[in-house]
């Protein structure tokens, strides 16, 4: 009597497994992640490739603009402009000094050599016991006043005559002199006398 066994168990068979619903929702939502970082990370790199070149742009125009404004700027038509603008200007003024020059040589406006050489005449003829207190040049020296004092009248002739040998005295001469004795509250003070000297252009030296 023979006996059969079936082997064939449902239980013994290799089971298939199958991805949930749960599981594959996350996956598609990890793969929409993935995606959505991606585009955002490649938008972002192409917003700032468009601004680097838009400013790369504006850069290159302006650097054509320089170098348009130096090409004509230091082009040898403007170069030989500005250099005639110059040289004319340069020309203007050396006709204008020169006149200004002819001008002055020609004592049209006065005295040209200033009055130092007359404080220098002063200074050079100094006198003992005199002392000038005021003086006055008129225009280029036609007529110079002086005033002082003097401890003796008698000092006075020697410092006109020392006066006279000084050039810028040559040609002048004093033709008014006067003098007083000062008061001081209304009484006469005797150790000095006042004087007061003009001048005016003539033909011999001061005496």
């Amino acid at each position: 009597m023979s006996q059969q066994i079936n082997l064939f168990n449902p239980i013994f068979l290799k089971q298939k497994k199958y991805f949930s619903v749960v599981t594959m929702l996350q996956a598609l939502l990890l793969i929409v992640l993935g995606s959505m970082l991606f585009y955002g990370y490649a938008w972002y790199q192409v917003r700032e490739l468009a601004k680097q070149t838009v400013e790369m742009t504006k850069r290159y125009e302006a650097e054509q603009k320089r170098f348009l404004a130096y090409a004509n700027e230091f082009s040898p038509q403007r170069a030989q402009q500005a250099l005639k603008a110059e040289l004319d200007g340069l020309e203007a003024q050396a006709r204008l000094q020169d006149s200004i020059l002819q001008t002055l040589k020609s004592g049209a406006i006065g005295n040209t050599q200033g009055y130092s050489e007359y404080l220098r005449a002063f200074a050079r003829q100094s006198v003992q016991g005199l002392w000038l207190t005021g003086f006055n040049i008129n225009g280029d020296g036609a007529q110079i006043s002086l005033q002082g004092a003097v401890t003796n009248p008698r000092l006075l002739p020697t410092y006109i005559q020392r006066m006279g040998r000084e050039a810028v005295m040559r040609g002048k001469t004093f033709e008014y002199l006067q003098m007083k004795q000062p008061l001081v509250e209304g009484k006469p003070v005797n150790a000095y006398v006042e004087f007061s000297l003009r001048s005016v252009a003539g033909t011999g030296a001061a005496k």
